[in-house]
């Protein structure tokens, strides 16, 4: 079983700030900014090719949601939703990252630096922080 479906299944914690049937997302472990968050369909494909097409609206409403709830929940300018597809893909689970950005934070082109939570408490807080957003958010075609 790999990484992201033992964390769908309940049987790796993760900070988990979307739970939907169609997605899941949660805070990566080595943001590139804090409230780095992946979101991934809980069904288990590869790649963006992997997903069967009546599919991808659905979880892509998922990764909206999730987008359009950080500059909200943490006050960021945006976001930068990525994904990779077998190069550069550490899980090989499909997975969208949706990062927070600021005017002027840095990051340039594709070096992704990474960061690490202060603690569990610090990265829990972040995740229920951003989760109440989504939540509250009318972005949804539910």
């Amino acid at each position: 079983m790999c990484t992201f479906c033992a964390i769908i299944a309940g049987e790796v914690a993760a900070a988990v700030v979307l739970d939907h049937p169609d997605a899941l997302a949660f805070l990566d472990r080595s943001p590139v900014f804090l409230g780095h968050v992946l979101v991934v369909p809980r069904l288990h494909v590869v790649t963006l090719a992997d997903l069967a097409p009546a599919d991808v609206g659905p979880f892509f409403t998922q990764v909206q949601r999730v987008s359009a709830a950080l500059p909200i929940a943490l006050g960021c300018d945006g976001t930068w939703v990525s994904m990779n597809n077998v190069v550069s893909q550490s899980v090989p689970h499909l997975h969208a990252h949706v990062v927070p950005r600021v005017r002027k934070d840095g990051l340039r082109g594709f070096f992704w630096p990474r960061m690490r939570y202060e603690d569990d408490d610090a990265m829990a807080a972040m995740a229920q922080r951003i989760a109440a957003t989504v939540e509250s958010q009318s972005v949804t075609q539910d």
